[in-house]
């Protein structure tokens, strides 16, 4: 019981700090949605999901390299983990920032060739959001060495701050500012320069954030020393590049979509259903939140648990109440869809019924982020195997599906064919990683639990939203059933927490 206290206190600890800075980035959602039409907010989706995909390329795995490496290499070479894998984090932003200084304009253009933004608008949007992945890519490893050095609060001010600088420029921007001119017009001649409601203030809020933030890691970074263990270097690369490619894929499984929709789609149309695809998987975030917060506090966990006899076992229980946890929060997301609604409100009542037409498909979001959930669970095996090869594999078999079955499904079904897209890549996903993992780190899951529980928690949602379309107060009478149904099934584990946690 005190190996699940121990995996419990280091996830709260870190999914606070996620939690906190996650809902402060969502009460921006609203605010974004009034001030944005569909086709604008499309943009936004579209340029974060170009984001992510090149954040994969500059991190080069560098997180997960630095967590495993700290657990093989003798307590005398740990300073020398840190400096290779910052080493190429600064090259890898190195490179970016040469590419976007050169070919800056050709990428402005080819944005600009639907015409919704000028040429220069996305010449800016770039250069701010290039700038802000090469200030986040020198992050990462900083972070990553204040969790394994179990720091928790300074890790946590640290993201709060990033967050809450982000919040606070955007609502400078695109607020105050604002009101400010409509209560004293006669000082607007002097802020010519300023644009209302454009989106290039939430880009440029995101890169002062995340610079500030780079300024603050200044004493995780002291440390570092340009001296090269080329054996240890070469090793950290071996292991990394498979975990490069595999997060790059991974990357492709979960943005891919948002990246295709404005070419396999009319013009004007695919930025209009990627703005409602975005704003409806905002909804979802609460989900994602407990996913984020689960792998910053398991990752270093198991990798550190793993010399431990009962690591196995350990792994399996951790897997079977995370699922159950994350399907307790889809039932409670998606039974409460009718009022959370209104954070996805549009300025007028036809903006928001663009935007609520996708409100029966979250679900489907939901379940897709319950499935990234047990893959990034199951994926621990290869990493404790060093045989990161297969994440290459699995992730790779993953984005040849997405990248097929976009170009069929997106074209006549826009964004719920999107969705499916990501439903079927992350079960096959899930699959494989299953079979392999279990020949190579054989870990006993209690799958027909597990799959009972998934089973079960989709069905009552169903229920509720085709038998009584999405009613509240059913909604939430079936999820009390569930919650009793879980209580009655796990209450000798639950005693035991009590009691762990009175003594």
């Amino acid at each position: 019981m005190s190996v699940v206290k121990r995996f419990l206190n280091d996830t709260a600890i870190y999914g606070l700090s996620t939690i906190v800075s996650r809902l402060l980035n969502f009460i921006l959602t609203p605010l974004f949605i009034r001030k944005f039409d569909t086709t604008i907010y499309g943009i936004f989706t579209n340029l974060y999901s170009w984001a992510a995909l090149i954040n994969a390329f500059l991190a080069f795995g560098m997180e997960t390299t630095y967590f495993r490496y700290l657990q093989k290499v003798d307590a005398k070479d740990k300073p020398k983990v840190f400096n290779h894998t910052f080493l190429i984090t600064i090259f890898t932003s190195g490179v970016l920032l040469v590419t976007l200084l050169v070919f800056l304009d050709p990428i402005a253009d080819w944005f600009g060739l639907q015409g919704i933004q000028s040429v220069s608008d996305y010449r800016v949007y770039i250069l701010c959001v290039g700038l802000t992945l090469a200030v986040d890519a020198l992050a990462v490893v900083p972070f990553a060495k204040l969790r394994s050095q179990n720091r928790p609060i300074r890790y946590a001010a640290l993201k709060t701050v990033n967050i809450l600088l982000f919040v606070g420029f955007n609502l400078l921007f695109l607020v105050i500012v604002p009101w400010f001119f409509t209560h004293f017009p006669e000082y607007q001649s002097s802020f010519a320069w300023f644009r209302p409601n454009w989106l290039g203030y939430v880009f440029l809020s995101n890169l002062v954030a995340s610079f500030i933030t780079l300024l603050l890691l200044i004493p995780e970074m002291r440390s570092f020393t340009l001296q090269i263990d080329k054996v240890l270097m070469q090793k950290m690369f071996n292991y990394s590049f498979p975990v490069f490619v595999a997060n790059v894929s991974f990357i492709v499984n979960e943005h891919l979509d948002k990246i295709l929709m404005p070419s396999l789609l009319p013009e004007g149309i695919g930025e209009r259903d990627l703005g409602i695809y975005g704003a409806i998987a905002k909804i979802a975030v609460f989900l994602s939140i407990f996913v984020q917060a689960f792998r910053l506090g398991a990752e270093p966990f198991f990798f550190s648990y793993a010399k431990n006899g009962n690591a196995r076992v350990v792994y399996a229980m951790i897997m079977e109440y995370f699922v159950i946890a994350m399907m307790l929060v889809m039932v409670g997301l998606s039974m409460n869809i009718e009022w959370l609604k209104y954070f996805i409100k549009g300025a007028d009542a036809v903006e928001s019924q663009k935007y609520w037409s996708g409100l029966n498909y979250i679900p489907i979001i939901l379940f897709n982020y319950v499935l990234l959930g047990i893959y990034m669970n199951l994926s621990i095996w290869y990493k404790l195997t060093d045989q990161t090869k297969y994440g290459l594999y699995i992730s790779g078999i993953g984005a040849v599906i997405t990248i097929v079955l976009c170009c069929l499904f997106i074209p006549s079904m826009s964004y719920v064919g999107a969705i499916l897209v990501t439903s079927i890549a992350y079960l096959v996903m899930v699959g494989l990683s299953y079979f392999w993992g279990q020949r190579y780190y054989a870990i006993p899951y209690k799958v027909s639990k597990i799959a009972t529980h998934m089973l079960l928690g989709s069905s009552i949602i169903a229920f509720n939203y085709i038998v009584f379309d999405r009613n509240f107060w059913s909604g939430n009478l079936l999820m009390l059933g569930y919650i009793g149904f879980i209580t009655f099934q796990e209450w000798k584990f639950l005693r035991r927490i009590l009691t762990a946690r009175r003594k």
